[in-house]
């Protein structure tokens, strides 16, 4: 293990914002910019009747729109036949605005991965990254247009935030998804492709941004996405993992949602000395109050919790910290969380590289041996730039 050696984080290639005490800039407020079109994932049911009215048409029209969207994932006027013929533009155009201009496609040479690279209404860039399992598909997505998070390590934070994403702007992109999938543009080997889902089955709110910082449209996104077809896309808010770098208030506010999402908590580091570096966030709300929340996550919904740690070499995977974080976890208890490490993208050159295979399998180990449920997670991507934000930061 690496006992001695600590690099410290840093930026590379880009310079961190700091606060007028020379501290990483932390942004929670959106900077003031125009709004994206108003789409039937915006609407509550009641707006959705008057936009009908002001369309002069019945408000059971609404809810025909919403099951081509919901269950054929179209927003195309010409496969609404039961619509009537004269307006029919102007009706799913009213209801159903364009919100993502794909730019950008890359796929993996097996074809079990593509990233999107999608332009917002304002040209701001956002990106998915759908990915074949077997037996299921998982969506990356993003809720922020950059995010105000500022961590060192992160292609996103470079630019800071841009602005929060609207909740059909968060929807739109798994319903984009599973066009994909319907039209077979997502491939795989044959036995993946053998019993495979016909839709997403798992979101992850890992993409750009930090989703508890855009919380009433993430919420809004994430009750479309489990509600029943045709009113929303029909998916178990099991499969829906929302993750957070440490927003202690936000996490106690989605404990009492009464929606029994995955909550991921990104880690990191077990010691507030290193984590104030890597996760600017960590001055505000510490160690033991993020994993305070996260336990109090697990007793308000009986769902455990993930902790997400990012394995880089040198800085935080170190045999003490494997032995400091499974101390502070079972300190609250036992059976309530589950420990994914990550082994980082490397980039050659950079301080921001992978942790070798023997420092990274003691690091699980240390976890295991200390009765710390541990799973190694499986990194997709490499080749396309799967590490969210390398994409629209190259663009």
């Amino acid at each position: 293990m690496s006992e001695l050696r600590q690099v410290r984080p840093k930026t590379e290639g880009w310079k961190q914002q700091k606060d007028a005490e020379g501290k990483p800039l932390l942004m929670f407020a959106e900077p003031k910019r125009g709004k994206p079109p108003v789409h039937l994932v915006d609407m509550t049911a009641e707006e959705r009747a008057a936009k009908m009215k002001e369309l002069g048409m019945p408000a059971f029209r609404a809810k025909q729109i919403a099951a081509h969207y919901f269950t054929k994932y179209t927003s195309d006027p010409a496969e609404m036949t039961d619509l009537p013929a004269a307006g029919r533009e102007e009706l799913v155009a009213g209801m159903l605005p364009p919100l993502l201009t794909e730019v950008k496609r890359l796929q993996t040479d097996n074809g079990d991965t593509i990233k999107f690279l999608w332009r917002l209404f304002d040209g701001a860039l956002v990106e998915s990254v759908l990915m074949r399992y077997t037996g299921r598909i998982t969506l990356c997505i993003s809720s922020q247009a950059g995010c105000g998070m500022n961590c060192p390590f992160c292609a996103t934070g470079q630019a800071g935030l841009t602005r929060n994403m609207s909740a059909a702007e968060i929807v739109e992109q798994v319903v984009r998804a599973n066009q994909a999938i319907a039209a077979g543009e997502l491939g795989g080997s044959k036995a993946k492709l053998a019993d495979a889902p016909s839709r997403v089955t798992n979101i992850v709110f890992m993409g750009m941004g930090e989703p508890l910082a855009n919380y009433s449209r993430v919420m809004t996104a994430v009750r479309t996405m489990v509600a029943p077809q045709p009113e929303g896309l029909g998916m178990s808010a099991r499969g829906v993992t929302v993750s957070t770098v440490g927003l202690v208030p936000a996490i106690k506010k989605l404990a009492e949602e009464n929606i029994p999402v995955t909550f991921a908590l990104s880690l990191h580091a077990p010691d507030d000395e290193l984590r104030d570096e890597l996760i600017p966030v960590n001055s505000k709300w510490k160690v033991d109050e993020a994993l305070d929340a996260a336990r109090s996550y697990f007793d308000a919904t009986g769902r455990r919790v993930s902790i997400e740690y990012a394995l880089i070499k040198d800085m935080n995977d170190h045999a003490w910290r494997a032995d400091l974080l499974a101390e502070k976890l079972n300190a609250r208890g036992k059976g309530w969380v589950h420990v994914n490490p990550i082994p980082l993208n490397p980039t050659p050159g950079s301080i921001w590289t992978a942790s070798t295979r023997d420092v990274t399998d003691e690091f699980v180990r240390r976890l295991e041996k200390a009765g710390v449920p541990t799973t190694l997670r499986d990194t997709r991507g490499k080749e396309i730039d799967g590490a969210c934000g390398q994409l629209a930061a190259a663009d």
